[in-house]
């Protein structure tokens, strides 16, 4: 194990499969216990070794700490349990990764046809988006930053600053731009970025960072339907078209998005807060 977060405590939604597990997994791997969180311990479906060991087990299995809570993002009284329950069982909360538990709905199920335009997005599909995308990010920054702003703040760091908390949001390059085909989760994804800045002007002082991270298309269970499937020319043209958007040519590993978040929770971030890091292969460079 590492020592980059040793001592620190971590919480993770959406820590079951995807970029959550392999932050969640980072974390750890640095030093971090880690409170998981997700509908359930173990993927259901998209990338089968994600389903084998849930990641909390995996955690300890490697010699790290990690519990897991079943939280659904959309539920407040969950979510205040979720940061109850870290506190009742690692003492305190020092880095809050936000919203790993995003969706897409229909517009990403959609995307061989070119993806939906709003004036064809279903009601139904706004409200769960939003409900989860960007009411889960409301959520759990408004309980993580109560329980920051209670807690004795950590010893100094390298600045001298007495650091209370930091949150990580998981925003996306849909964050930056448009994306094509999907203009819920691309307003979702704005909105999550403007609640990062907002926080990381109203809590400062307070010595509590907010960053988010906006990563291009990364190999995970929300695009594996058609990266993964090798029997369809139209999924292979399409795979091939989505790699071909990032300029490094090929899609980003749930690794390389985790290992921002790492260095967003470390001192070599402590003057940094308020900022989108984009980790997108050059997608956003065009």
């Amino acid at each position: 194990m590492s020592s980059r977060l040793s001592g620190r405590i971590a919480c993770v939604t959406g820590a079951s499969s995807g970029i959550g597990r392999a932050i969640a997994l980072a974390f750890a791997a640095e030093g971090a216990s880690v409170m998981c969180s997700d509908l359930q311990p173990q993927a259901r479906a998209g990338i089968a070794q994600e389903g084998v060991v849930a990641t909390h087990e995996l955690i300890v299995q490697q010699g790290g700490k990690a519990k897991f809570f079943i939280t659904d993002v959309r539920d407040e009284e969950q979510f205040a349990a979720l940061i109850a329950y870290t506190v009742k069982e690692f003492g305190r909360l020092d880095i809050r990764m936000v919203n790993n538990a995003g969706i897409a709905g229909k517009e990403v199920q959609a995307v061989k046809t070119g993806g939906i335009r709003l004036h064809e997005a279903p009601m139904k599909d706004y409200d769960l988006i939003m409900d989860v995308n960007v009411r889960g990010v409301f959520t759990g920054c408004k309980y993580a930053l109560a329980q920051f702003l209670v807690q004795e703040p950590l010893p100094p760091n390298r600045r001298g600053d007495r650091v209370r908390g930091n949150i990580i949001n998981m925003a996306s390059v849909g964050g930056l731009v448009g994306l094509g085909g999907a203009p819920i989760y691309t307003a979702s994804k704005h909105a999550v970025i403007g609640f990062t800045k907002q926080i990381s002007l109203d809590y400062a002082l307070d010595k509590i960072q907010c960053n988010a991270i906006c990563p291009g298309y990364a190999d995970t269970a929300l695009i594996s339907h058609f990266a993964r499937n090798q029997d369809d020319p139209v999924a292979i043209g399409l795979t091939a078209a989505v790699k071909e958007a990032h300029p490094w040519g090929d899609l980003g590993q749930t690794e390389d998005v985790a290992k921002a978040a790492v260095f967003l929770a470390s001192e070599d971030a402590s003057w940094i807060t308020g900022h989108p890091l984009v980790v997108d292969g050059g997608y956003t460079a065009r």
